[in-house]
């Protein structure tokens, strides 16, 4: 049965000796990498999905849903993998720059349809919403708009990113020699994320709310220069659209970020924007391929190059060596 389904998993949490070194303090991985669709966006589109399909089964008139998700990559495949797996039709509507090698594995993973259009994923999106909906509902298709990352259903899903993490922390540091402080506390002090349209960033927010809301970790929301439409926002006051995406981390390139995640952001008291550069982001993956054995995408690895560039000290300069701090390898 298709309710019974989980479009995605807990994933493990993991002590690096290696960027715990480079750090100065004990950094663990949470390997959203492992998801069925490679990303963190399992999380949140299956909830999403999850969520509509138990609408339409209550209030729907009887016809199949057929899920609309644009995407850089990654929110697509999620999308699919999720659709697929709870017996749904998915069409996904991708950029110009995406590569072929992405668009070949949305078709494998099961899409309906992925159609290639627009310089960026704004105006990829821009179609989706304007043409290629209205059409399919004038056809008389139940057409359901699935967002890559602005909807209270997927911060939801992807706030279980948290929720695992305060599970596992306590367990994880029995099977590792990690550096203890007295107190032994199994609290993160802080929590490292890439951030593009912000469904990561907003689903860690509400974790961290419903997991540690008397003493929070810190958020180190992470972009890249040419796809740091967060910290621009953060900087000016107000959302800010960038007028073109010229990083190569792609799948960071929403050129405005989620309203909600804008406003979380400004409470600096507990969230610090930090942009590197792409050679920062591409540097941190062949160092993270060396080091652990998994190759990551930029979009992920600008997120590990804050402990591997001394980023994270200047951003929290309290740390010690028995600190920790989670990195959320994305995908």
């Amino acid at each position: 049965m298709a309710d019974d389904k989980l479009p995605w998993l807990e994933t493990p949490l993991i002590w690096s000796r290696s960027i715990s070194k480079a750090a100065g303090c004990n950094v663990y991985l949470k390997l959203e990498n492992t998801q069925p669709s490679g990303s963190f966006k399992s999380r949140g589109l299956g909830n999403f999905l999850k969520a509509r399909l138990a609408e339409n089964a209550k209030h729907g008139n009887g016809k199949p849903t057929h899920f609309f998700c644009s995407s850089g990559g990654n929110a697509g495949l999620a999308c699919v993998h999720a659709a697929v797996t709870l017996n749904s039709p998915a069409t996904i509507v991708v950029p110009l720059s995406t590569s072929d090698y992405m668009i070949q594995k949305l078709r494998d993973a099961g899409a309906k349809d992925v159609i290639q259009i627009g310089k960026s994923w704004f105006e990829a999106d821009q179609y989706l919403n304007e043409t290629l909906l209205p059409k399919a509902r004038e056809a008389g298709e139940n057409a359901v708009y699935a967002p890559p990352f602005d909807h209270s259903d997927i911060w939801a899903g992807n706030a279980t990113v948290v929720d695992e993490i305060a599970r596992q922390l306590p367990e994880v540091d029995r099977h590792y020699p990690t550096t203890k402080s007295s107190s032994d506390h199994p609290i993160p002090d802080a929590i490292i994320c890439s951030v593009g349209g912000g469904g990561l960033f907003n689903g860690i927010v509400q974790g961290i709310h419903s997991n540690y809301p008397s003493s929070p970790p810190h958020i180190i929301a992470t972009e890249t220069l040419g796809a740091d439409s967060l910290s621009q926002s953060v900087q000016a006051g107000e959302l800010v659209t960038l007028s073109a995406i010229t990083s190569i981390a792609t799948t960071l390139g929403a050129r405005t970020v989620a309203r909600q995640a804008w406003e979380a952001a400004m409470n600096k008291r507990i969230v610090t924007c930090t942009v590197l550069e792409d050679r920062d982001a591409v540097d941190a993956c062949r160092r993270f391929a060396d080091d652990e054995r998994i190759l990551v995408e930029p979009s992920c690895g600008v997120a590990l190059a804050v402990c591997y560039t001394g980023r994270l000290r200047e951003v929290l300069p309290h740390l010690t060596p028995s600190s920790r701090v989670v990195v959320v390898v994305c995908g």
